[in-house]
C-alpha cells in the first residue's frame, strides 16, 4: 500500500519538485495498490452481500462426473440460487437503532452549520463503514460528501497512522474513463485517463474559493483557503478496523446453500424419479440428459437393447434441514449482536425487562460503534472549526405500551403533570403533540376555574335565579308563573 510518506517522495516538502506526470503514475499506482489489498477485496464482497446479492450462491455450480470422473456443469437438474438478506438487516438495523433519530448537538447551531442533511449523510456513512470496515467522510464547506472505502485510497501518515492524503476514484463502466481525485492538504487535483493515457482534468486549488460579486466587476475570486487539518476523516466500523462481514460470510453461506438445496430436491422430487434396467453403458451425464427430457418432452427413448425404465416417487426429507436452518438462523443473530423481533414476538405478551434484555447484545455493539462515530465527529468539528462537544443519540426501542403507561401513571402523584403527559404521549408515539395537548389542558384548567362566568355581563342575574326561572316557565302548560 501507498503511505502519505511517498506522495512526499514524488512532490517534495510544500511541492517543491512537483511533476505531475510523476503524481499521475503514483496515483494510478495508489488505486491499484488499494484495490489488491484484502480491506477492498473484502468490502468489495460485503457491498454484494449488502445488496443481496450473495457471492458464493451467485456463483455455485451444480457438477456431474461421468464415468472416466470428469466434471461437467449440471444444466439438466433444478439450481435454485436463493439469496438471504442476513447481512444487510444487520447493518440497517445497526445504523437505524442508533442513528435513526438523527443528532442531538449541545449547541443548537451546531445542526445547521453543518449542513441541513448532515443526520442523512451521517446514516450514510455509519452504514458504508459497517459494510466495508471504514467509510470516508469529506467536509465540503458546508455540507458532508461520503466515501466508501472501494471508491477511496487512503494515504496515512507512517509515522502516527493518521490520515493526510487520498484518492478518490471512479468510472461509470470498464470501458469508459477512468476518473481520480487526490485530495492533500493545501488542495485537491482532478485526474483522468483515456485509453490508458492519463492527463490533468483541473489543476491543484485549494478547497475554499472566496467569491464576491458586484455590478461593476462581476463576479471575481479575490481569495484562497484551506482547512485548518485535511478535511476528510475515517469512520471506523469497530475498533478491529474490519467489515461486519467477516465472521457472518460462512454462516449466512451455509444457510443459502442449505435453502437452495432444499429447494432443488423438492423441485426435483416433485416428478417422477425412474430406474433403468440393462442400460449400464450409461453415465451420470446420459442419465441427466433422460431426466430432462422427461421434464421438457415428457417422453424419452432408452436407447440400449433390452434396457427398460421403471417409475418411481419419493419423499424428500426434511426435518433435519429445518432444525439446522433454524439454529443458523439464531447463531446469525446471536454472532450478529441483532434483534430477533420475532423471537420475542413468539413469547406471547413479553414483559418490559424481557425486552430490555432482548435489546442488550444490540445496545452494547452500538456503545461499541458510537465511540467510533464520537472520534469521527470530533475531526469533522475540527474541520468546521465548531466549538461543541460529540451529541447525543435517541435509540428507538420496543416496548410494552401497557406495562409501560401502568408504571407511569402509577408514579404520577410525585410528578410534574407537564411531565407525566410528555411521557405518556412518547411512549404512544404522539410526542410531537405534546405542546398542543398541554395548552389545551391548560385551557380547560382556566375554564373550570372561572366557571364559565366570563361569558356573564356584570349585574346579570345568574341563569338559576328566580327572577330568570319565571320568565323562563311563563306561557308553559301546568307550569306555575314566576309571580
Amino acid at each position: 500500500m501507498k503511505t502519505y510518506q511517498d506522495l512526499i517522495m514524488i512532490t517534495g516538502e510544500n511541492n517543491s519538485h512537483r511533476d505531475e506526470a510523476s503524481v499521475m503514475d503514483f496515483v494510478r499506482t495508489a488505486i491499484n495498490d488499494h484495490e489488491a489489498s484484502d480491506l477492498y477485496r473484502t468490502a468489495a464482497i460485503a457491498d454484494r452481500y449488502d445488496q443481496k446479492r450473495n457471492v458464493t450462491i451467485e456463483e455455485y455450480q451444480k457438477l456431474l462426473y461421468t464415468i472416466s470422473g470428469r466434471a461437467v456443469p449440471d444444466n439438466y437438474s433444478a439450481n435454485w440460487k436463493i439469496k438471504s438478506a442476513f447481512f444487510h438487516r444487520f447493518n440497517l438495523q445497526e445504523v437505524q437503532y442508533l442513528l435513526g433519530n438523527g443528532a442531538t448537538w449541545n449547541n443548537s447551531s451546531t445542526g445547521d452549520k453543518l449542513g441541513k442533511d448532515f443526520d442523512t449523510r451521517l446514516q450514510e456513512i455509519g452504514h458504508k463503514s459497517l459494510i466495508g470496515g471504514v467509510a470516508f467522510g469529506f467536509f465540503n464547506l458546508d455540507h458532508l460528501e461520503v466515501f466508501a472505502v472501494t471508491e477511496f485510497a487512503p494515504l496515512y501518515d507512517e509515522e502516527n497512522g493518521a490520515l493526510k492524503a487520498g484518492v478518490r476514484f471512479w468510472r461509470v463502466a470498464a470501458n469508459k474513463p477512468l476518473r481520480a481525485t487526490l485530495y492533500e492538504l493545501d488542495g485537491y487535483t482532478d485526474y483522468i485517463w483515456k485509453n490508458g493515457d492519463g492527463s490533468v482534468l483541473h489543476p491543484k486549488r485549494p478547497y475554499i474559493i472566496k467569491i464576491r460579486s458586484s455590478e461593476v466587476d462581476g463576479t471575481e475570486i479575490y481569495d484562497f483557503e484551506n482547512y485548518p487539518t485535511f478535511p476528510i476523516v475515517p469512520l471506523w466500523a469497530n475498533p478491529h478496523h474490519q467489515s461486519e462481514i467477516v465472521g457472518l460470510r460462512e454462516q449466512i453461506d451455509c444457510y443459502d446453500l442449505i435453502k437452495s438445496g432444499f429447494a432443488n430436491d423438492i423441485d426435483d422430487a416433485s416428478l417422477i424419479y425412474w430406474t433403468i434396467n440393462n442400460a449400464g453403458g450409461m453415465d451420470d451425464v446420459d442419465l441427466a440428459k433422460f431426466i430432462e427430457r422427461m421434464r421438457t418432452v415428457k417422453a424419452a427413448v432408452v436407447e440400449d437393447d433390452g434396457a427398460k425404465a421403471e417409475s418411481h416417487t419419493m419423499d424428500v426429507p426434511y426435518a433435519s434441514r429445518e432444525a439446522l436452518l433454524t439454529r443458523l438462523r439464531s447463531d446469525l443473530y446471536e454472532d450478529a449482536m441483532a434483534l430477533d423481533t420475532k423471537a420475542i414476538a413468539s413469547g406471547g405478551s413479553v414483559v418490559t425487562a424481557a425486552i430490555k434484555a432482548a435489546y442488550e447484545p444490540l445496545n452494547s455493539k452500538c456503545d461499541d460503534f458510537e465511540y467510533c462515530i464520537d472520534e469521527f465527529l470530533d475531526g469533522i468539528l475540527a474541520i468546521a472549526g465548531i466549538q461543541d462537544e460529540a451529541p447525543t443519540f435517541t435509540r428507538s426501542t420496543l416496548v410494552n405500551t401497557q406495562e409501560e403507561i401502568s408504571t407511569v401513571v402509577s408514579a404520577a402523584q410525585y410528578l410534574d403533570s407537564e411531565y407525566v403527559t410528555r411521557k405518556i404521549l412518547n411512549i404512544l408515539g404522539d410526542g410531537d403533540q405534546a405542546d398542543d395537548i398541554l395548552k389545551k389542558m391548560d385551557e380547560e384548567d382556566s375554564e373550570r376555574m372561572t366557571g364559565g362566568s366570563e361569558d356573564q355581563n356584570p349585574g346579570e342575574n345568574p341563569p338559576d335565579s328566580t327572577e330568570g326561572a319565571g320568565e323562563a316557565s311563563e306561557g308553559i302548560p301546568g307550569q306555575v308563573g314566576g309571580e
